[in-house]
């Protein structure tokens, strides 16, 4: 397990890492208000009671936001990562799965917004390239809105050969892409499934769309080249978890 540690800001990713039993808070730096404001969201447990707590001013913590120019809201901490999930094991303990792949998705923002709703809509997981996931980004952890704390990451060395085993264990892969044949709502969606999407500009490389079984599309306004990747997905993971709860 990669112990290193880092720095997130922002008051949900700060407050839900607090939360996360399984989340190590190395350090934390707040003002005075914000410290108020976690006792007061959580009346009921001392959150900084085993965690070393500075207090600083909103000019002294503007110097951990300043580089990516973001709003650190008076919470700052220092974290350590949490133990991976490892997919083969997780998939064996679990039935009607349904999975996130990005292929060649790298933009923090866009990462973090799709873990939020991710996590909204019971989606179980993302798989995704080690070397594309900015695991240290305080962009990503902002945008994720604590989220990030409740997603499975499954980070894998090669998606096409993870694609393939999947495949060999009875997962469907839907690749989203404007010119599948099926609008997604179209799809019966049963069993276990990996939702397919591909980077904010090219989208699906062209090996690994081929073990798409399916290529499909969310219907759009035609005057509309295309939706934001965490937008679409927010809509995909929306419908999928709709349609969970009536069955």
């Amino acid at each position: 397990m990669n112990k290193s540690s880092f720095f997130i800001i922002g008051q949900h990713a700060v407050i839900e890492a607090l939360r996360n039993p399984r989340r190590k808070v190395l350090r934390i730096f707040l003002t005075e208000e914000s410290k108020k404001n976690i006792h007061k969201k959580n009346p009921n447990k001392n959150l900084l009671s085993d965690v070393k707590v500075f207090f600083k001013t909103k000019k002294e913590l503007d110097k951990y936001s300043n580089k990516e120019n973001l709003q650190h809201q008076g919470y700052v901490a220092e974290i350590e990562h949490i133990q991976k999930p490892i997919l083969k094991e997780f998939i064996k303990e679990k039935k009607n799965i349904t999975l996130i792949c990005l292929d060649g998705v790298t933009d923090p923002r866009n990462i973090g917004s799709l873990m939020r709703s991710a996590a909204s809509f019971d989606i179980d997981g993302i798989i995704i390239k080690e070397r594309n996931f900015p695991s240290e980004s305080k962009l990503m952890y902002k945008a994720a809105s604590g989220a990030i704390e409740y997603v499975n990451i499954f980070e894998v060395s090669n998606i096409n050969s993870t694609l393939k085993n999947l495949k060999e264990k009875n997962f469907w892969v839907y690749g989203f892409d404007g010119n599948g044949k099926k609008d997604f709502t179209d799809i019966k969606w049963y069993g276990n499934n990996i939702l397919l999407f591909g980077s904010e500009g090219s989208g699906m490389h062209k090996h690994t769309s081929k073990y798409a079984d399916f290529l499909v599309k969310i219907e759009i306004n035609k005057k509309i080249e295309s939706l934001n990747i965490s937008n679409s997905a927010a809509i995909v993971f929306h419908h999928l978890n709709f349609i969970k709860k009536k069955s």
